[in-house]
């Protein structure tokens, strides 16, 4: 077959990497386990940002509030983009919570709000201590392969530099891994982070507007 040639090249370069990885010393099984973790997390973000993305239908739910209709407001919630199985979007669960509590709306908007906060922030520390430690391990796994490199070279006598340096070159690469993982690691953390900025903007915004239509509704009723 004409990929044939193609294909047995790559298959060279893929063991070529992985005897370099074996070479980085047994620090690469938690930097590994650090990629691997990193790896779910984000496809897991990825995934839950994609759904809350959906357009949110907030604009329809205060102008029904506004005109005293509860039940509609309810019902626009329930059928709203996004919506699976009962789990609507993030504001416009919040935005239920305060319409089912007309006694205290803000308390109840405010407490969904922390829910909702806590969920969007789910694996963003196990990310964030990633970031940070990938390079320590990798530093580590350099500090160690070179104090045995020394070792050798104390064994070997002066006359084997090749020693040392080929010892130093194998030490170094659990430092590139680890500098490799928490770089990778770090855009979809941002990125994340400013997901979460937005629409902890946009659950604010839209809870004050809710409270101030349900306020006017009550005012208006007792009248």
């Amino acid at each position: 077959m004409p990929w044939g040639p193609e294909k047995k090249k790559c298959q060279k370069e893929e063991d070529k990497v992985f005897q370099i990885l074996i070479k980085g010393g047994w620090m690469m099984i938690p930097l590994a386990a650090c990629s691997l973790v990193a790896v779910t997390i984000i496809i897991d973000r990825f995934m839950f940002f994609k759904r809350i993305g959906a357009a949110h239908r907030g604009e329809e739910v205060i102008a029904a509030v506004r005109q005293g209709k509860v039940d509609g407001a309810l019902t626009i919630v329930d059928q709203g983009p996004g919506t699976d199985k009962g789990n609507p979007l993030p504001i416009m669960r919040v935005l239920s919570a305060g319409i089912t509590h007309p006694s205290d709306p803000e308390g109840a908007m405010g407490a969904a709000a922390v829910a909702e906060l806590s969920l969007m922030k789910r694996g963003l520390v196990a990310l964030d201590t990633i970031i940070t430690a990938s390079p320590l391990l990798g530093l580590l796994g350099t500090i160690i392969g070179m104090i045995d490199s020394f070792k050798v070279v104390s064994a070997a006598g002066l006359g084997q530099p090749h020693a040392v340096t080929g010892g130093v070159a194998e030490a170094l690469i659990a430092t590139a891994t680890g500098i490799t993982i928490a770089v990778i690691t770090l855009f979809p953390y941002n990125y994340f982070l400013s997901r979460i900025e937005r629409e902890t903007d946009l659950i604010e915004v839209f809870s004050t507007r809710l409270e101030m239509a349900m306020a006017k509704i009550q005012k208006e009723q007792g009248q």
